[in-house]
């Protein structure tokens, strides 16, 4: 297998809206099919060569040539023949809210054509990404068509970002009743204001996160048992349940057949804002 991975550096100006940018090469690897692990960001994937067929969180099925996936907590499915090519954004829900001017809950467990969020411009970046080599010269089309114009359109209220803000820096380990506490709200009214903004409920995405960062040890060669217990979970088998929950798979099986996922995603990212 061949396969190039490369990060972009995120602007400072860029930082509250992007957490993460790549470019990805990959071919001659064996077919199969990528888990899109659920994560505290928005995925937006621009495809070159050929379109992406993925099968969303929510099950559905469709072919992209750039596609955002919102926050979800279920794993969507990118089949492939061993060849993928393309850039990958993480979007913060502030920078998925950015681009379509409503809360990031609303793109919760779905995958939705980017053309239908920022309209023509779409297709012009993926024909002038299609036409350029460079990576640099790739990110740099990226920022300047998706971030080079806009202006915040929407909002969360500050007690609903602080609530998320406080469950990302604590990698979901926060407890929501302290949360609720310290925005002065019920808990059942955080979790319903949290759940229209990012389309779960705190709990969830707490439980989201602490995946999240078990899969950031297992991919860096941590023992099971050791990331159970470094990411927030009672003992292995607890977290074995919450993979099998959020990837569809178990962590063992994933690192035996997924032989995609360190060059696509790159290492999974430590926290999202």
């Amino acid at each position: 297998m061949e396969s190039t991975h490369v990060e972009a550096r995120i602007p400072a100006a860029l930082r509250p809206w992007v957490h993460s940018m790549s470019g990805y090469r990959i071919s001659g690897a064996p077919p199969g099919v990528h888990v899109g692990m659920p994560s505290g960001t928005v995925t937006l994937v621009l495809a070159l060569d050929d379109p992406l067929d993925l099968v969303g969180a929510d099950g559905r099925h469709g072919h992209f040539d750039a596609v955002v996936a919102g926050l979800h907590a279920a794993p969507a499915h990118i089949r492939h023949d061993g060849h993928q090519h393309g850039v990958q954004l993480d979007l913060t829900p502030a920078g998925a809210s950015l681009l379509f001017g409503g809360p990031a809950g609303e793109l919760s467990g779905s995958s939705v054509d980017l053309g239908a969020l920022i309209g023509p411009d779409a297709r012009r970046l993926h024909e002038q990404l299609s036409q350029t080599l460079d990576w640099g010269q790739r990110f740099d089309l990226v920022t300047r068509t998706l971030f080079g114009r806009v202006e915040p359109r929407w909002s969360p209220r500050p007690e609903v970002a602080h609530a998320w803000q406080v469950l990302v820096g604590s990698k979901g380990r926060a407890p929501v009743r302290d949360l609720a506490r310290e925005v002065g709200w019920s808990p059942r009214h955080l979790t319903a204001q949290f759940r229209r903004e990012y389309g779960h409920a705190p709990k969830t995405t707490a439980r989201v996160l602490r995946f999240q960062e078990s899969q950031r040890l297992i991919a860096g060669g941590c023992r099971l048992v050791d990331a159970a217990g470094w990411a927030g979970y009672a003992d292995q088998s607890h977290l074995n349940r919450d993979w099998i929950e959020f990837a569809g798979t178990s962590p063992t099986r994933w690192l035996r057949e997924d032989g995609i996922a360190f060059v696509q995603d790159g290492p999974p990212p430590s926290s999202a804002g």
